[in-house]
């Protein structure tokens, strides 16, 4: 496992004006699904959170959303919120500058949005400083690992009740490599913590 589950203070601390988490005194997390919308289990993930009146962000790859526009709308339709995922799903890192916010405002020519989430989380300083002029960029703090083949559902739901603080926003992804952790991980998160007396909001 080449990654952590709680982000560290470093890595926050390196990128200063990226969006890591929120304070709050208030019991609130913020539930993010990266690389959708699908038409296998998008509208799937919505029904979850309906269930307990909790709303989240999809960071949405363009293409998707040109083939998916209905699943896309009915995101939009429940009151969610959207943000830009690049177009073809690039990782900042193996590309240029200018190729990669290309490939960010082609998203965006697709759909309008001012917060942006790199994809694998790469991102180099260059193209960082670039992209705070126009979006909020938001990581995340606390990785749901949903992604890993490796783990299990439970792996996932542990790392994610294991390590959410107040503000904490959380990364999980709508994606057919990633369904059958997050079936099993996603309604029993939003119930525990529910119980636990959290709330979920979408980021604006």
């Amino acid at each position: 496992m080449s990654y952590l589950y709680k982000t560290p203070r470093l890595l926050k601390w390196y990128y200063p004006d990226l969006t890591w988490d929120y304070t709050s005194e208030e019991k609130c997390i913020y539930l993010t699904f990266d690389d959708g919308p699908t038409k296998e289990h998008t509208n799937w993930i919505l029904e979850q959170l309906e269930d307990y009146n909790a709303k989240a962000t999809f960071f949405c790859v363009g293409n998707n959303v040109e083939s998916c526009r209905d699943e896309f709308d009915n995101i939009i339709k429940k009151g969610h919120t959207v943000g830009n995922h690049t177009f073809n799903h690039l990782n900042g890192r193996n590309h240029s500058l200018l190729s990669y916010i290309r490939d960010i405002r082609k998203c965006g020519d697709v759909f309008k949005s001012k917060l942006f989430r790199p994809p694998h989380g790469r991102l180099s300083k260059k193209q960082s400083m670039v992209l705070t002029k126009d979006f909020q960029i938001i990581m995340w703090d606390v990785l749901s690992g949903d992604f890993d083949t490796n783990l299990s559902g439970e792996d996932c739901y542990n790392a994610v009740v294991n390590n959410v603080v107040n503000g904490s926003i959380v990364v999980f992804h709508d994606s057919i490599k990633a369904a059958p952790r997050l079936k099993v991980a996603l309604p029993k998160i939003l119930k525990e913590l529910s119980d636990r007396g959290y709330t979920f909001k979408a980021i604006s």
